[in-house]
C-alpha cells in the first residue's frame, strides 16, 4: 500500500530547509546600515552647503541639493603650479596605482608560487621570513625607506615602489597555489610544457580570484596611501589625491566641509568602482581561502 505523505524524517528535513532565518537577515541588515551609512553621509553631505552638511543627523535628509562644492572645488584645483589641478592629482594616482597593482601581480605571483610549489635550500626561511613581514607594519619601515630612497623624492615611481613587493600578498598567492591540484602541473609536464608555460597557460587561469583579491587590496592601500606621499612628495605636480585633500584643509581659512566631503566623494568613488568591477572573484577567492576579515 502506497501513500502520498513523505516519512517523517523527509518532512523535517525540509522544514529545516525551507526554514528561513529571518533573524539572521535582520542582523546582517542593521550591519549593513551602520557600515554603508557614513558612506551615504558623504555622497549626500557633497551636494549639501556646508551648514547643511554639519546638521548632524538632519542632514542626512537634505531638504535641497547643490553642485555649488564641486563646482568651487574644480575653481580651486583648475590648474596652478601652486596647488596644483585635480586633472593632475587624479593622474598621479592613477599611475602610481597602476604600476603598483600590475607590478604586484607579477611580483608577487611568481613569489607564491615559487614558496608554494618549489623546492630549494632556505624555503622554509623564506616563508617564515614572509609571515613575520605581514605583521610589521608600514609606519615601522617608513623612516629607514625615507632615508635610503630620498634621491628619489618627487617622483612617481618612489610613491609606488616600496609597495610593488607584499609579504601580505605574496603569502595570499602562496595559500592559493598551495591549495591547487598538482596533477595540473603534472599533466602539463607530460605534455612537454616548461615551467614558464604551465604557471602562464595553466595556473593564472585557475589563480583569477587571487589576482582579484590582490588588485582589489593592493590598489585599495596604494589610493588611500597617505604617510608615504607625504614623506616623499613636495611639489603639487607630483600630489595624490590622498595629500591634495590635506592641503585643501590648510588652504582654508575657514573649513568649508561641503568642499571636503565633495573631494572625499572623488576620492571614493574609483575605489568604489575597481572593487565592484573585481567583487565577483574577490567574493570566490574568500570563499576558497577562508580569509577572514
Amino acid at each position: 500500500m502506497t501513500t502520498d505523505n513523505p516519512p517523517v524524517a523527509t518532512r523535517r528535513r525540509r522544514r529545516g530547509v525551507d526554514r528561513t532565518p529571518w533573524g539572521t537577515y535582520a542582523l546582517l541588515a542593521v550591519f549593513m546600515v551602520i557600515f554603508l551609512f557614513p558612506v551615504y553621509y558623504l555622497f549626500v553631505g557633497s551636494f549639501e552647503s556646508p551648514s547643511q552638511t554639519l546638521d548632524g543627523l538632519r542632514a542626512a535628509i537634505p531638504s535641497s541639493l547643490t553642485l555649488a562644492n564641486y563646482h568651487s572645488l574644480s575653481q580651486t584645483f583648475f590648474s596652478s603650479t601652486i596647488t596644483g589641478s585635480l586633472r593632475g592629482f587624479y593622474t598621479v594616482s592613477t599611475l602610481v596605482s597602476a604600476l603598483v597593482v600590475a607590478g604586484g601581480l607579477i611580483v608577487n605571483s611568481l613569489a607564491g608560487y615559487a614558496l608554494a610549489r618549489m623546492q630549494f635550500r632556505g624555503r622554509r626561511f623564506l616563508l617564515l621570513l614572509v609571515i613575520v613581514l605581514v605583521i610589521i607594519p608600514f609606519e615601522a619601515i617608513a623612516v629607514p625607506l625615507y632615508y635610503m630612497l630620498n634621491g628619489l623624492r618627487n617622483t612617481l615611481i618612489v610613491q609606488a615602489l616600496p609597495f610593488v613587493g607584499s609579504a601580505f600578498s605574496i603569502y595570499l598567492f602562496y595559500t592559493f597555489f598551495l591549495n591547487l591540484p598538482p596533477q595540473l602541473e603534472e599533466a602539463a609536464r607530460i605534455d612537454g610544457a616548461g615551467p614558464w608555460r604551465t604557471f602562464v597557460q595553466i595556473i593564472l587561469p585557475n589563480a583569477k580570484p587571487a589576482f582579484a583579491s590582490v588588485a582589489i587590496l593592493s590598489f585599495i592601500q596604494i589610493w588611500s596611501s597617505y604617510l608615504w606621499p607625504l614623506m616623499m612628495t613636495s611639489q603639487p605636480n607630483v600630489y595624490p589625491l590622498s595629500i591634495a585633500i590635506g592641503n585643501l584643509i590648510k588652504q582654508q581659512s575657514t573649513p568649508n566641509y561641503g568642499e571636503m566631503f565633495a573631494f572625499g566623494v572623488l576620492l571614493v568613488v574609483p575605489m568604489a568602482v575597481f572593487f565592484v568591477v573585481f567583487q565577483r572573484w574577490f567574493i570566490r577567492s574568500v570563499a576558497s581561502l577562508g580569509v577572514k576579515g
